[in-house]
């Protein structure tokens, strides 16, 4: 059957209401086949992107009859074809207990896993006569919830939870007043790819910040609400023994086939085939302008856009990708016809490229995990953030932020606050001051705090976390003891507000204890780091990275007072520990490196000291990026090794190029700027 012979069939049971809306993130092709076959409507409400029956109904659980029409991907591209038998997956007991339970209720797993089937074949068993309620679009959400809240028994199914994250998205707000009547009444389901997820947990959270600076604090709680349940990619033996029950199925039969090295799931979706075609593409005379199309897609979603773009965004986005790979000698084909390849390509579930000419195109969500991708280049970077809105725009910010481009961070969050994106004045403030202007994130983080004051008081926890921010960047900004007395200040009312034990309360006491050891008094920081060790420890465990991060700073406090090899000998096992737990090229594993460094150059070892933070500047440029302010901080140390040492000459050649880098990323008078002067001008002498 073709593909206009598919929609057209599935058009006559649903449609996804009046089309000029537009269907955004969470759109499966079979939503696209049908839009392109239904006469558009005049644009109505944003409640109109929800999933509705023909008759603009929103549907019960019962009547999904094809678990396309939760978004589960199609097999083998044939839409008309019904979907492989469901084998049952190892969690599904689990999930059976947690959404007995009621609540909010996440399935995590990677791409192609079988989060979406595992959630549709439960959800419609457990839940038949509930409403089924699934917004298309990111501003469809406030709708579908105000649908969700009016019936009396409802699933909100928020397949690809990251696409309902962020600006206009969901937030623990919206969760209380849809989740506060009876148990069972109202049911949050949701899926979520394992790489989006991680971008929430501690390790990623101390990554990102390195001071407990908590950029994406109303996303983490909302994950923070929902009862997480992992489902692995690979499938058990148990589970592939109950598969061999469907053998009969050729897709099943063929997926058992290649089990030993994919998932079973992820076979059925056709991911391997299809990154296979993607990269095969790329050869002279096959589809090497289709495979720059989706390559462009493919970045377009690495760069924090979260909905599809258009048929001639692709067309003006991907020529640069073409050209680095060659151009005219790959003989690549017209543009028509590499999207034909693109949507319609061999093996294809949905294609490389899911969705349709009137509503825009995302690329395969398997795709981006590729290994060894490189990163996204500036020309498609700079041209989609020239094209989006604001909300696009502080996704965007916010997924530079995370991957510590902070230039680029600066310059969405700048377009997202200029076009009234929500929060996105707080973050721009926090990724202005991670850049290195850190006087500069105090004034816009003083205009915030003032707001937040005014509006929802000192003990709201968003006007506490922007009042940590502020502390924080005075600090930065020179003026520890000011830091210091803010954040005692702050550890009181983040205790009352939100408890003792809570996470906030513990990085307050941190940051407190920091400052007033930063202003001098080192003896008041010992104790104060003491004493939150033991709380932290008792709470979070020894392998947390805040855990580590705490006895760092407790080791470099102790050594101004105790004897220095003790605490070289202390700090070496708290490094190992930390490439235990969070691996080489954590920041907070770096950031021992670099105290380590320091006690060496303390204790007379300018030698080891200067080899130290020589391979510190080179590990820290790779994770963090070369125009970092730790990463100018770390050279200006190693300038300090070198003359310690005596190779004055070699130390004042690298601080004119340092003096020079420091001048174009940090902000006027920045302390490195002013340390690297006053070296410059004693190598001089």
């Amino acid at each position: 059957m073709g593909i206009g012979a598919c929609a057209l069939g599935l058009a006559a049971t649903w449609t996804t209401g009046p089309l000029a809306t537009g269907i955004g993130a969470g759109v499966t092709a079979v939503y696209s086949l049908v839009a392109d076959h239904l006469r558009p409507q005049r644009a109505g409400s944003h409640a109109a992107a929800l999933l509705r029956t023909t008759s603009g109904r929103i549907p019960r659980f019962h009547q999904l009859d094809r678990p396309e029409l939760a978004g589960v991907h199609p097999a083998d591209g044939q839409h008309a074809q019904p979907a492989p038998p469901y084998v049952e997956r190892d969690a599904e007991p689990l999930l059976r207990e947690a959404l007995a339970q009621g609540g909010f209720v996440l399935i995590v797993g990677e791409s192609t896993a079988g989060k979406t089937r595992l959630a549709y074949e439960v959800a419609r068993s457990l839940f038949p006569r509930h409403a089924f309620v699934r917004p298309l679009t990111r501003t469809a959400l406030t709708a579908a919830i105000e649908v969700a809240r009016r019936r009396r028994r409802a699933v909100l199914w928020l397949d690809d939870l990251e696409d309902f994250l962020g600006a206009d998205g969901v937030t623990p707000s919206m969760l209380t007043g849809l989740l506060q009547g009876p148990p069972g009444r109202a049911v949050v389901l949701a899926t979520m790819r394992s790489q989006e997820y991680r971008r929430y947990d501690a390790r990623e959270e101390s990554r990102l910040t390195g001071s407990d600076r908590d950029a994406w604090r109303v996303q983490r709680e909302v994950l923070d609400r929902a009862r997480p349940i992992r489902l692995a990619r690979h499938w058990s033996q148990a589970e592939q023994r109950r598969a061999e029950a469907h053998r009969a199925d050729p897709r099943i039969r063929l997926a058992l086939q290649s089990c030993d090295r994919f998932g079973v799931a992820e076979v059925v979706a056709a991911g391997p085939e299809l990154r296979a075609a993607w990269e095969n593409a790329w050869a002279p005379g096959t589809n090497p302008r289709g495979a720059a199309v989706v390559t462009a897609a493919v970045d377009c979603r690495r760069s924090g856009l979260r909905r599809p773009v258009s048929r001639q965004w692709l067309q003006e986005l991907h020529p640069p990708y073409l050209a680095e790979r060659g151009g005219p000698d790959l003989q690549p084909e017209p543009f028509e016809q590499a999207m034909r390849w693109a949507c319609e390509a061999a093996y294809a579930t949905s294609g490389l490229l899911v969705g349709s000419y009137s509503q825009g195109y995302l690329a395969f969500d398997y795709l981006l995990t590729t290994p060894g991708l490189p990163p996204v280049p500036d020309h498609l970077w700079e041209a989609l953030l020239s094209r989006v809105g604001p909300a696009d725009a502080y996704d965007m910010g916010l997924v530079a932020h995370q991957a510590n481009q902070l230039s680029r961070a600066v310059m969405a969050l700048e377009r997202a606050e200029a076009g009234g994106a929500a929060g996105a004045d707080f973050l721009l403030a926090i990724a202005v001051g991670d850049r290195g202007w850190p006087r500069q994130a105090v004034r816009n983080l003083e205009d915030v705090v003032r707001r937040r004051r005014a509006a929802l008081g000192p003990r709201h926890p968003e006007t506490l976390a922007a009042r940590h921010q502020l502390a924080f960047f005075t600090g930065e900004a020179g003026d520890a003891q000011a830091a210091a007395e803010a954040f005692g200040e702050l550890v009181g009312d983040t205790a009352a507000a939100l408890g003792p034990d809570h996470t906030d309360t513990l990085a307050a006491r941190h940051q407190q204890a920091y400052f007033a050891g930063e202003a001098g008094d080192t003896r008041t920081a010992v104790r104060q780091l003491r004493t939150l060790l033991d709380d932290r420890l008792r709470l979070e465990g020894p392998g947390h990275p805040q855990v580590l991060a705490t006895r760092r700073s407790l080791v470099w406090f102790s050594s101004l007072h105790e004897d220095l090899a003790g605490a070289r000998i202390r700090l070496g096992r708290l490094l190992e520990d930390a490439r235990d737990c969070l691996g080489p090229d954590d920041p907070h594993t770096l950031a021992i490196v670099s105290t380590q460094a320091a006690l060496a150059a303390r204790a007379g070892l300018a030698d080891e000291a200067e080899a130290a933070f020589a391979r510190l500047v080179t590990d820290r440029s790779r994770v963090l990026g070369a125009d970092h302010p730790h990463v100018v901080h770390t050279r200006l140390q190693r300038c300090q090794a070198l003359m310690a040492q005596g190779r004055t000459a070699r130390a004042h050649e690298l601080l004119a190029s340092v003096l020079r880098d420091a001048e174009r990323v940090l902000e006027p008078g920045h302390r490195h700027i002013r340390l690297a002067r006053l070296m410059l001008g004693r190598a001089q002498e």
